[in-house]
């Protein structure tokens, strides 16, 4: 099939495409209308207005109240001055402005080469992705923390390290889970970052228990231990390793942290190999992958941590394997077990999404950008030599130092960032679902808080 070459032609293909989207998501998947935010708006509207405990506040009609650090309560006051529907477009608008500059350090100044044509079918991609199609319908919180996370991605990329380190130590005090990338900044030995971000972690948690001094105390004694109060880990929607053993009915503990020591090493093995090569897109993917893996309860739309790994594998050059893993997770496959994930095909199935983590973790191409400097042939004479097959990009990439091609980095002898264009220097009541209830609703297929 080809693809139109006409302005005409692209905007009717375009037009097409959007339409199919909207009927997709309009009938498909299920809209989950805003239950996490929902959440959010109740706690924050009972703490406030009506005297009520943060982690006391239970959604009409369920047993899912509110789950993260008392921080988020305090990031979130400002509901309390805005109706639900206000607080939704709030969000909406948020979420979509986190997004595109995710994107933006993704991709680097990479789209300026496709245009309006070429974001227009990006954008109709990713309204299909289901971890991101469900985080915008739950009114969850993984964009803005994942832009946060590459906030420091850039910075670190970019050679402006003096203040790496304050986005991830924000969302690891909203949430537990970028907390993990601390741990990236340790391995990296970029002691500096992972001091700024433990600090900024450090002072928004007291920041907060100054502020609600009771409902942090029941928070880091209690709620942060209690996972029954996230949702069941057998269920469908947990994509993680504790999901996985749980569906095969093992709660032994000590197998669970086994697998995860594993999970680490490797982490910290292929993280090692990606600082050295300077490429923290790598890093940053990786270690996105691994805090999906080896958190207890991985919900599928926690899975906004893998668009990283497909940013590195498109500028890799594996764009098959990163479509067809894409048009994967946009499937919504592990609901085909939402009843029974028994048996082998249970097994495999249920756990497609979790599968494609640990895949991405252990192949994901790493540590090519300094293969890329080392391999260069050198050129001793004053003639250049007869090009080869690959001379022309390379040779463009020399006549324009600002190009975005890996071969720039070669030459110039600068570092890719974090996207496919940024370089540095070298340097140092919610509503019911159509499906069937499960008694701890928290995923794709029916609303709930985690």
């Amino acid at each position: 099939m080809k693809l139109p070459r006409t302005d005409r032609g692209r905007l009717a293909l375009v037009l097409v495409l959007a339409a199919a989207v909207i009927v997709f998501t309009a009938t498909v998947p299920l809209l989950r209308d805003w239950f996490d935010l929902r959440v959010y708006y109740g706690t924050i509207d009972s703490w406030i207005h009506h005297n009520g405990r943060i982690y006391d506040y239970r959604v009409p009609g369920t047993t899912y109240g509110f789950t993260y650090p008392p921080f988020a309560a305090v990031v979130m006051l400002p509901m309390a001055l805005m109706d639900l529907h206000v607080a939704i477009a709030v969000a909406l608008l948020l979420n979509l402005a986190a997004l595109a500059f995710a994107l933006r350090v993704l991709a680097g100044r990479a789209w300026r080469r496709y245009g309006w044509y070429g974001c227009a079918l990006a954008v109709c991609g990713l309204a299909l992705f289901e971890p991101l199609r469900d985080t915008f319908s739950f009114g969850q919180v993984n964009i803005l923390l994942l832009a946060l996370v590459l906030l420091d991605c850039w910075l670190l990329a970019t050679g402006r390290e003096r203040w790496a380190g304050v986005g991830i130590g924000l969302a690891a005090a909203i949430k537990l889970t970028p907390a993990a990338f601390i741990g990236l900044l340790l391995v990296a030995r970029r002691w500096r970052a992972a001091a700024v971000a433990t600090a900024v972690a450090a002072a928004a948690t007291a920041l907060a228990a100054w502020i609600t001094p009771g409902a942090s105390r029941f928070y880091w004694t209690h709620a942060m231990w209690d996972t029954t109060r996230v949702g069941r880990l057998d269920y469908v929607s947990n994509q993680s390793l504790q999901g996985i053993l749980a569906r095969l009915d093992v709660s032994s503990r000590a197998v669970w942290a086994v697998v995860v020591l594993v999970v680490l090493g490797v982490w910290v093995a292929r993280t090692r190999r990606a600082v050295v090569a300077g490429d923290w897109t790598a890093a940053f993917a990786l270690t996105g992958l691994t805090a999906c893996l080896v958190s207890p309860i991985t919900w599928v739309h926690h899975l906004v941590w893998l668009l990283p790994s497909f940013a590195v594998l498109v500028r890799a050059g594996h764009r098959r394997v990163a479509a067809a893993l894409y048009a994967a997770l946009c499937t919504s496959v592990v609901w085909l077990w939402f009843d029974d994930a028994s048996g082998v095909d249970g097994f495999l199935g249920s756990n497609t999404y979790a599968w494609i983590t640990l895949g991405l973790l252990l192949w994901l191409p790493v540590g090519q950008l300094g293969a890329d400097r080392s391999t260069l042939p050198r050129v001793t004479s004053d003639t250049a030599p007869a090009p080869t097959p690959a001379a022309p990009a390379i040779a463009q990439a020399t006549a324009q130092p600002g190009s975005p091609s890996g071969a720039t980095a070669a030459t110039t002898g600068t570092v890719l960032g974090p996207g496919l264009g940024l370089a540095r220097k070298p340097s140092s009541d919610p509503t019911g679902s159509t499906r069937p209830a499960a008694p701890n609703p928290q995923s794709s297929s029916s609303p709930a808080s985690s």
